[in-house]
């Protein structure tokens, strides 16, 4: 399921496409309300940096052996979300960069007999170092569409879509209590995920219309559910 030298590439272009579109942006951009509930722009671009950095803790971490946490504290984390929010658009810019370098650099480090080392991430579950790369592919790609700047689930690249929806469906959900038995088909292939017992509820649609239902990024108005109404997705976290 991981492929590590492929995300590391994809965060890349993928972050490259997010710096284009922010620097297009008028000052007045970042201060406008994104597509999450409570968060600006500047909330997204804020978080995305320190995401970033966050990140290279962890990839610190599996390289060296010496733990470094992703955050020094949940608190912390939305307190430098917060604070930097307000900054002029290219500050973010600047900071979106620095850290993107950070993280590339600190990917392309990490020696392949590192790529098996488990990290704890801030919310106690823990991953190997393999899957880094795609958990901020994952954050840069999503974070995209939150902006609300005209990147939508529909440009997300067909690989993300296949990527995560795999991720989502064998680990993320993977045996969840919160979320029924569930088999995702697009009509050839099918995913199963949710609770291991109960009876399976079938639901159809396009993996790009799966990934925006599981992702919260869509309100599955394009899915098909046979005999039940969708269940409601347990938030990513």
């Amino acid at each position: 399921m991981s492929d590590y030298a492929r995300d590391a590439s994809a965060v890349q272009g993928a972050t490259d496409r997010l710096l284009t579109a922010v620097a297009g942006l008028d000052e007045g951009a970042a201060a406008q309300p994104s597509l999450l509930p409570g968060w600006t722009r500047g909330h997204v671009l804020a978080h995305l940096a320190r995401n970033a950095d966050a990140l290279v803790n962890l990839l610190t971490w599996a390289r060296t052996g010496e733990e470094t946490p992703m955050y020094a504290s949940e608190g912390a984390r939305d307190r430098d979300i917060e604070r930097d929010a307000a900054r002029p658009l290219a500050v973010h810019l600047d900071d979106l960069r620095t850290s993107a370098f950070r993280f590339n650099a600190a990917a392309a480090a990490l020696p392949r007999d590192r790529w098996t080392f488990e990290v704890t991430m801030r919310n106690g579950v823990t991953e190997r170092a393999e899957r880094l790369p795609l958990r901020r592919l994952v954050e840069v790609e999503l974070h995209h569409v939150d902006l609300g700047i005209g990147y939508t689930m529909a440009d997300l690249p067909d690989a993300f879509v296949e990527r995560h929806l795999a991720f989502l469906t064998t680990v993320k959900f993977a045996g969840h209590p919160d979320l029924p038995a569930l088999r995702l088909t697009d009509g050839e292939r099918a995913w199963e995920t949710g609770r291991a017992q109960g009876p399976r509820l079938t639901v159809s649609g396009s993996p790009r219309e799966l990934l925006g239902w599981l992702t919260g990024r869509a309100d599955g108005s394009g899915l098909s559910a046979s005999d039940a109404p969708l269940p409601t997705v347990p938030p990513l976290g």
